[in-house]
């Protein structure tokens, strides 16, 4: 599947057929996320694969909207280091792109996913804090189920001329 497609058929997945992701497709999607850009080329971000279906379940626990994670194969935290952010917090942009370049991997390799937020929520980052064992200078950013996904992904047009200006608003 060509980038364009990829971008214009993605969803948000939240049904899955649950069975196990090969070990070579987590490795590739955590290597579409660590290409993301990052300001000042700092990378501050650190991944987390969780595949535990116990932990997967407690989640929901302290995020509401994470259900799904029951029948995911997988999920992958991507978090901050601050220690390593020497940008003044544009560690929150640089972990977006690599959210946003996994969710395009997996729809490229034909998986489904969709994006939890943790941060900001408190509830949140104290919850993943808590259950992953994350240390204090690492900040829990987004959560992404992935599985294999029981409704087929299909373009829908979001295009929308009013929202472009042009050299002015």
């Amino acid at each position: 599947m060509d980038t364009i497609e990829a971008i214009l058929t993605r969803r948000s997945v939240r049904k899955y057929d649950k069975k196990p992701l090969p070990d070579q497709d987590v490795k590739e999607l955590l290597e579409a996320a660590m290409s993301a850009p990052s300001a000042g080329n700092e990378q501050p971000w650190h991944f987390v694969i969780i595949d535990d279906p116990e932990i997967l379940g407690k989640v929901p626990t302290f995020h509401n909207h994470a259900k799904m994670l029951k029948d995911a194969s997988i999920a992958l935290l991507v978090c901050c280091d601050l220690n390593l952010d020497q940008h003044n917090g544009m560690w929150i942009q640089d972990c977006s792109a690599a959210t946003q370049n996994i969710l395009l991997a997996v729809r490229a390799k034909g998986l489904g996913a969709v994006w939890l937020g943790i941060f900001p929520r408190e509830e949140r980052t104290k919850g993943m804090r808590q259950l992953l064992n994350i240390p204090e200078n690492v900040v829990p950013f987004s959560l992404i189920s992935i599985g294999y996904p029981v409704e087929k992904q299909s373009k829908i047009d979001r295009y929308n001329e009013s929202r472009i200006h042009h050299n002015k608003w």
